[in-house]
């Protein structure tokens, strides 16, 4: 035994010699010969995928884009046609016609290197992949000819499937196709906007000239185009200029840089503003806007790319519901557009409206008036983000107080009822003392001591610039937004301004904002499309999480003070009484009155109306005094006089409640307790025309209260205005139930039937609560108003 011992020890001895032992975790790691191995396998894999895939994808016959089908939008029945559109605008032409310059700025802002490189980019499409993943944005990564091949040979859809298919695609088309051969594919196939494909018809719908007469200018625009269609022209989204100006740049500093264009030619390039958009006939009215609008909101929330889109074969099913529609149009005619005479009047040529309506329960968008027609006036006025929403911003201010239960620099919890400075150029005080900003007020009225109820009636911006800074003004930011503002809103800045409405945020914004308000503090974010269809199959829409943007009783103590607005004899929204319904609003008025608005709510229904001034040859911004002849245009006037008719036709039929509110501690309910009867209007009644508002200064009310409707002077006794104002002082009584009113001003009339109210300024004092619904006061000893309906229940309106 002892002999052999040694034996086997020397054994083992060089065995250990010849290979060592892997211990501990060394034995996890793959050997070098494992590794290259592997490595091999991969490599000859992946060179027979690649071989297997050349050879099994073909180019197949091109797409049938140019018989695409009509997209077809549906109202909210989801039965009645709303309008038809999808048919493909394109005209092909030789590469020969495109002038050179527009073929470079083309490859500088869509594949620069494409001449002398492939016909795929994997750095790019590395690039691009690793930008998206890590939140820099989605980005293609595709090269022209890739661009050219989803285009032209496969669709938009965004699938692994299509992604290899356009792979394989673009390699053999490379080596079958000469590089200016697939150039002039591309530039026919590609889209611009404005319902154009191609170069050719690009140039037509932008410029109105063939291809073959751009200017370098003008082919970097449109090659800046190609990037984001509907996010770069500038006539369609004037506030989107100098988004697509930075796109142009871009383009034309590529064409320096590839020695395309000279330094001195592109230092004398002007931006080329493209002409006015010509809509399809089929989209006249409203159509247009509401098709326009669909379309930015399902390609915005990412449900269907613009190119598929614009394929065609789409059924719709908007949230719009036809009567509300109707009702918005007849209001907007009614009150305002019937009354402009620009043939007479210079400045009626400049007014346009817009508005939004909103379901809060739901977040539908009910109706949606985007101007006078979409064929005249092609800009959105209900979806642009270029005008001011002025003191239709301050509920957001006092919502962030409630919400952040903010108090005074003195220590004091800010509620309706507290007192401010509203004295005229104040300086607003930080905690360190002035933080030089002194907001005048409205025609330099100086309001002394006034609490936050009254400052809010009559919209002082002393108080609010002051409140901004105690809550301080990036919570208000924080609340605005959290309401619904979109966060990117232009001069949505944390400044103590933000409190006189600098921002500019659209109609949709706004009443996406006040919805929430309305709802209770609850967010829901808006719909404009219900479902989508393609051939049977549905396509899936986003979730519309719910969130609680502020609490309850920050949303409810600023509706009860939004219903002082509409109800209380100072209030700036009186106007908004003849709708008939519980109300509560905040009237607005821009910068050198250059818009107006009226943002308001029932508890079933939230509209926000916004009157604007533009020139429509220039773009450019333009005042609205003197329109149809009132010194000055203001959120109390037409703004709330559209309102009004709107919500009383919308509402009618319905039940509508009163505001369920749960108030802030300290904070007192509304003091306006004779607020409109809680059941809508009946069916056979409708608010008649009422005359524009008498001259006054932005966010007052017209002189005279708003003229009632027969239905509305039955619901709350008889409640109506006379023609004209007489001399100051005067006091008289009524004639028998109110049905004659006393030509001075300022004075009372008392009805036999025992109802009484107080006159307005003007001499306007309305007569008492009849049987009937008795007669208004007149003016100037002019008789009776007019009768009101038997149907309502006899009800006053007191301060």
């Amino acid at each position: 035994m002892s002999d052999e011992q040694p034996e086997r020890q020397g054994r083992g001895t060089g065995d250990g010699a010849a290979r060592s032992r892997r211990t501990g975790l060394r034995r996890l790691v793959p050997t070098w010969r494992f590794t290259l191995g592997a490595v091999l396998v991969f490599l000859i894999a992946a060179c027979g995928a690649f071989i297997a895939g050349y050879l099994l994808v073909r180019i197949p016959a091109a797409n049938t884009m140019a018989t695409a089908q009509s997209n077809v939008f549906l109202y909210s029945d989801g039965k009645t046609e709303l309008a038809r559109s999808g048919a493909v605008n394109r005209e092909e032409i030789p590469l020969s016609q495109v002038p050179r310059s527009t073929q470079y700025a083309v490859l500088a802002a869509e594949d620069r290197g494409f001449y002398h490189e492939s016909a795929i980019d994997p750095q790019a499409m590395v690039r691009a992949a690793w930008n998206t993943v890590s939140g820099k944005g989605t980005q293609s990564g595709s090269t022209i000819t890739q661009q050219y091949v989803k285009n032209y040979y496969l669709n938009q859809q965004q699938t692994i499937s299509r992604k290899v298919k356009e792979f394989f695609i673009a390699i053999k088309l490379d080596r079958e196709q000469s590089k200016d051969e697939i150039l002039e594919g591309y530039l026919n196939t590609s889209y611009f906007g404005r319902n154009a494909y191609g170069i050719q018809a690009a140039a037509q719908a932008y410029y109105g000239k063939d291809a073959s007469k751009l200017s370098t200018a003008e082919g970097a625009y449109l090659a800046s185009l190609l990037n984001a269609p509907s996010a770069f022209d500038v006539v369609a989204d004037p506030q989107n200029k100098d988004r697509a100006l930075a796109r142009w740049n871009y383009v034309l500093d590529g064409m320096v840089k590839q020695h395309w264009l000279s330094e001195s030619q592109r230092a004398h390039m002007a931006f080329p503003t493209p002409g006015k958009a010509k809509a399809s006939s089929g989209l006249s009215g409203q159509r247009g806007y509401l098709v326009e609008a669909v379309k930015n909101y399902l390609t915005q929330n990412k449900i269907i790319d613009e190119q598929t889109l614009a394929a065609g074969g789409y059924r719709i099913t908007t949230t719009i519901d036809k009567g509300r529609q109707d009702a918005f149009v007849k209001a907007a005619q009614d009150q305002l557009i019937g009354k402009l005479d620009p043939s007479t009047n210079p400045t009626d040529k400049y007014v346009r409206a817009g508005g939004v309506s909103i379901d809060p329960a739901t977040g539908n968008v009910v109706a949606m008036y985007g101007g006078v027609d979409f064929t005249k006036q092609y800009v959105n006025n209900a979806t642009r983000r270029d005008y001011q929403v002025g003191s239709t911003f301050k509920p957001f201010v006092f919502a962030s107080a409630v919400q952040n239960n903010s108090t005074t620099q003195d220590g004091e919890p800010i509620t309706p009822n507290t007192v401010y400075d509203g004295t005229n150029h104040r300086q607003v005080q930080g905690p360190d003392g002035p933080v030089n900003y002194a907001p005048a007020n409205e025609d330099d009225v100086d309001y002394g001591q006034i609490n936050v109820s009254t400052a809010t009636n009559k919209s002082v911006n002393a108080v609010y610039a002051q409140m901004a800074e105690d809550v301080g003004p990036d919570k208000v930011k924080a609340t605005a937004t959290s309401l619904g503002l979109p966060a990117s809103t232009p001069d949505l800045s944390a400044y103590p301004s933000i409190a006189l409405g600098v921002a500019t945020a659209s109609p949709l914004d706004m009443a996406q904002a006040y919805a929430t308000l309305d709802n209770h503090g609850t967010y829901i974010p808006y719909r404009l499309v219900s479902s989508v269809v393609k051939g049977g199959n549905p396509v899936s829409l986003p979730g519309r999480d719910h969130r609680q943007a502020v609490t309850r009783e920050a949303a409810d103590t600023t509706t009860s003070m939004l219903q002082n607005v509409v109800n209380a004899p100072d209030g700036t929204g009186t106007a908004a009484q003849a709708s008939g319904v519980p109300s509560a609003g905040k009237t607005g008025t821009a910068e050198d009155d250059k818009a107006a608005w009226f943002a308001g709510y029932t508890p079933n229904l939230v509209t926000v109306v916004a009157v604007m001034g533009q020139n429509s040859d220039t773009g450019q911004q333009m005042k609205l005094y003197g329109a149809t002849g009132l010194d000055r245009v203001n959120g109390g006037g037409f703004p709330a006089q559209i309102w009004a008719q709107y919500t009383a036709d919308a509402e009618r039929g319905q039940s509508v409640p009163d505001f369920d509110l749960h108030l802030q501690s300290g904070a007192s309910p509304s003091p306006s307790d004779s607020a409109p009867d809680t059941s809508a209007p009946p069916e056979e009644s409708s608010p008649p025309d009422s005359g524009p508002p008498q001259s006054g200064p932005p966010d007052s009310p017209p002189d005279s209260p708003p003229q009632m409707s027969p239905v509305t002077g039955g619901l709350n006794g008889g409640f109506d205005q006379g023609a004209s104002g007489g001399p100051d002082g005067g006091t008289g009584n009524g004639g028998p139930s109110g049905s004659t009113g006393s030509p001075g001003s300022g004075g009372t009339s008392t009805g036999a039937a025992g109802g009484t109210s107080s006159g307005t300024s003007d001499g306007a004092g309305s007569g008492g609560p009849g049987p009937g619904g008795g007669g208004g006061g007149g003016a100037s000893g002019t008789p009776s108003g007019g009768p009101g309906a038997t149907s309502g229940p006899p009800r006053t309106f007191a301060p």
